[in-house]
């Protein structure tokens, strides 16, 4: 088990050792850089999370709100009369 020799818990035939200082740190590091991952996605898109915005509203990509950038955002099929 993890930490190996010494004084450890033994509770129904399973003896559990205490964790080494490397194992001890590495889990600290490990819960820290979830934490901190966590509060970086809740700042990038905790709106969306929380049903205060669509994942779809940003727009800021360049397009115009009237889409005046020479092509159609219809579902109308082109006729041979169009062509």
């Amino acid at each position: 088990m993890a930490g190996g020799h010494g004084p450890g818990i033994t509770y129904a035939g399973l003896t559990l050792y205490p964790p080494k200082r490397w194992q001890v740190r590495t889990g600290q590091g490990m819960c820290a850089l979830m934490w901190f991952w966590i509060l970086y996605r809740a700042k990038e898109d905790g709106a969306v999370f929380l049903g205060l915005r669509h994942p779809w509203d940003h727009h800021a990509h360049g397009h115009s709100a009237n889409h005046d950038d020479g092509h159609s955002h219809t579902d109308k099929v082109p006729s041979k009369a169009d062509q």
